[in-house]
C-alpha cells in the first residue's frame, strides 16, 4: 500500500510539474516580431492552458479590480455547490457602504439579491457590491480574504497575494499578482458561463431600472467575439484588462497590465487577441478513443496492450511552422493487472514547437486481464536469465 501511495504522488508530481510547465514557457515566436507597450502581457488558449505569448507574466503587479475575478469564482464556486443562491436577498452592511472608487451607491440595510449584486461587479466593477458579497459569504470580508488567497493557492496562483476583495489600494500596498496568475483564475472563472451573461452585458440596471449599469470592458461590442472578462484602474496599477473572446470554438484570454490610457488597454489587447486568432490555427493532435500507444503491463496475458486517448485534445499551432507538434506517453508506474476497461494508466503529453501545449489521460482501451500462472512464472524464469546475463 505505501509503494502504491509513493507511485501514486511520484505520477502526481510529474503531471504537476509539466502542467506547471505548460503555464510558465515562452513559444519561439521570434520570427512574428511582435510586441507590446503594456508592463505585463501574457495570451492564453483558455481550453488548455497553452501559452501563445508573453511579456514579463511572473511580475509582481497591483491587479486594481480585476481583483474582483477572484471574488466573482468564490461566490459562483458558492452557488454552484449550492451553499448560497442567485436568489439569496443581501442585506448591506456599515462597511460595504463605505467603499469608495467605482460603486453603485449601495446604503446601509438596502436589500438586493445576490445576482444583482454580481452583475454590478461584473458590469459597473462595484467595490461596495464586491464587500457585499465577500461579508455574505464569509461573514466579514477579512475572512473571505483569507477564503481568496486559499483558493489562489490551491489553483498555483503563487505570486498572488489579496488583501481586500475590491482591488482598492491599501496604505502601504495593497493586493498583487501576476499577469500569469490572472489568466490562471481568469480560466477557472470561465468555468462558471453565467457570469459571461453578465460581462457581455453593455447596459443592465439594478433597483426595478432605477440606477443604470454601464459595461466598464469597452472591448465588449467593439471587439468579434470578446465578451469579458473585468477591467482595472488605478494610479499604481496602471488600465489593465483581463479579456476573453471566442471564435470559431477557439477561446483565448489575454492579460494587459499597467498600459498608460483606457484607449490604450483596449488597443493593446485587441492587438494580442488579434495574435492568438490570426497567427495561430486549431489543430486535433489526439481523438477520443484513438490509439496513442502500446504498453506492457505487469501480470497481463498479452505483452502488448492497446492505450487510448480518453478525450479529444486540440492545440493551437503557429501558421506556417510545419513539424511543430510533438507527442510523448507518459505511462503510470508499475501498472499491472488485471485492469478495466477505461482504466487511467497515463497521459499523453503535447509540446509545440519544443513548448507545453496540452495534456490529455490515456486508458485502457478494453480490459486487461491477468495471465495464468504457468505463464507468469514461465516470464519470472525468463526475465530472471536475462538478468544474469545483464
Amino acid at each position: 500500500m505505501l509503494r502504491f501511495l509513493r507511485i501514486s504522488r511520484t505520477f502526481v508530481t510529474t503531471i504537476l510539474l509539466f502542467l506547471s510547465l505548460l503555464l510558465l514557457t515562452v513559444p519561439v515566436l521570434a520570427e512574428l516580431n511582435f510586441d507590446l507597450p503594456a508592463e505585463s502581457a501574457i495570451l492564453i488558449d483558455a481550453k488548455t492552458g497553452q501559452i501563445l505569448w508573453q511579456k514579463n507574466a511572473q511580475t509582481q503587479m497591483p491587479p486594481a479590480s480585476i481583483t474582483k475575478i477572484m471574488t466573482m469564482l468564490l461566490i459562483m464556486e458558492a452557488v454552484d455547490s449550492g451553499r448560497i443562491s442567485l436568489d439569496d436577498i443581501v442585506t448591506v452592511s456599515p462597511y460595504a457602504e463605505s467603499m469608495g472608487g467605482s460603486q453603485v451607491y449601495l446604503h446601509t440595510g438596502e436589500k438586493i439579491t445576490l445576482e444583482n449584486l454580481l452583475k454590478s461587479i461584473a458590469i459597473a466593477s462595484g467595490n461596495d457590491a464586491s464587500v457585499a458579497v465577500a461579508e455574505y459569504l464569509s461573514g466579514t470580508e477579512e475572512a473571505f480574504v483569507r477564503a481568496m488567497n486559499k483558493r489562489a493557492q490551491e489553483l498555483g496562483m503563487r505570486d498572488t497575494i489579496f488583501y481586500n476583495s475590491s482591488g482598492l489600494p491599501l496604505d502601504g500596498g495593497g493586493n498583487l499578482t501576476t499577469a500569469y496568475d490572472i489568466a490562471i483564475m481568469s480560466r477557472e472563472l470561465l468555468k462558471h458561463p453565467k457570469v459571461l451573461e453578465w460581462t457581455t452585458t453593455r447596459i443592465d440596471s439594478i433597483r426595478n431600472g432605477k440606477f443604470v449599469l454601464h459595461n466598464t470592458n469597452t472591448l465588449i461590442g467593439a471587439y468579434p467575439g470578446a465578451d469579458g472578462i473585468k477591467t482595472g484602474h488605478t494610479t499604481e496599477a496602471g488600465y489593465c484588462l483581463s479579456a476573453t473572446a471566442e471564435r470559431d470554438g477557439t477561446r483565448l484570454i489575454s492579460v494587459v497590465m499597467r498600459t498608460e490610457t483606457e484607449k490604450e488597454r483596449l488597443s493593446q489587447t485587441i492587438r494580442l487577441l488579434d495574435l492568438g486568432f490570426n497567427a495561430f490555427t486549431p489543430q486535433l493532435v489526439a481523438s477520443k478513443g484513438e490509439e496513442v500507444a502500446t504498453v506492457r503491463i505487469a501480470g497481463a496475458r498479452r505483452l502488448e496492450n492497446p492505450a487510448v486517448a480518453a478525450a479529444d485534445l486540440t492545440v493551437l499551432v503557429p501558421k506556417g511552422v510545419t513539424d511543430a507538434v510533438q507527442k510523448e506517453f507518459v505511462p503510470k508506474e508499475n501498472l499491472r493487472a488485471p485492469l478495466e476497461a477505461g482504466t487511467a494508466i497515463g497521459q499523453l503529453q503535447v509540446s509545440v514547437a519544443g513548448n507545453p501545449a496540452g495534456v490529455v489521460t490515456v486508458v485502457t482501451n478494453e480490459d486487461v486481464s491477468q495471465a495464468n500462472f504457468l505463464v507468469r512464472f514461465f516470464r519470472w524464469v525468463r526475465n530472471a536469465i536475462s538478468g544474469l546475463f545483464r
